[in-house]
């Protein structure tokens, strides 16, 4: 083989060596890329579903102007929340409860008798409780996550967490 020839697979192999470094480098940039989108991602969705489950519950309680309509308790051993109404002569209520991971919502007549099963899905959520204070407030926890609320008119709202 001639000098030259040699040469030739000489710069050959030092240019597929440099080649195979510069796409290993681009796939492990690429690889660290996706892990790092992939946990500021998680950072930034953490919270987000707590506060999606508050701002539903603090939504539906604020259609309701008066503080007796509005009042948190127990529902078949489960902490409620409970929004009563009048709509001719009969008395309705919702009850806003969390049941085997889910937030579920049961409206009826409030004479009729249901099971926590009975109501509808709306999101998931781990853990949720409501709970009235001692000066008329009423406290709903999601997880980590807390409003307080004066359940009348101008509703009156705090969140912590």
């Amino acid at each position: 083989m001639s000098k030259a020839m040699r040469g030739r697979s000489v710069d050959t192999i030092f240019v597929l060596i440099v080649f195979s470094i510069f796409a290993l480098s681009i796939l492990m940039v690429l690889m660290l890329g996706a892990s790092v989108y992939r946990n500021i991602n998680d950072i930034s969705n953490e919270g987000q579903h707590e506060h999606t489950v508050l701002s539903y519950i603090w939504t539906k309680t604020k259609n309701y102007d008066n503080a007796d309509s509005i009042s948190a308790g127990d529902f078949k051993g489960i902490p409620a929340l409970f929004i009563d109404e009048k709509i001719g002569e009969e008395n309705f209520r919702t009850v806003i409860y969390s049941f085997d991971g889910w937030l579920f919502e049961l409206y009826s007549e409030v004479t009729l008798e249901f099971s926590p099963g009975d109501g509808i899905r709306i999101m998931q959520i781990e853990n949720l409780n409501f709970k009235e204070t001692s000066n008329g407030l009423i406290e709903v926890t999601a997880n980590e996550k807390t409003f307080l609320f004066t359940p009348r008119s101008g509703m009156n709202i705090e969140w912590t967490g």
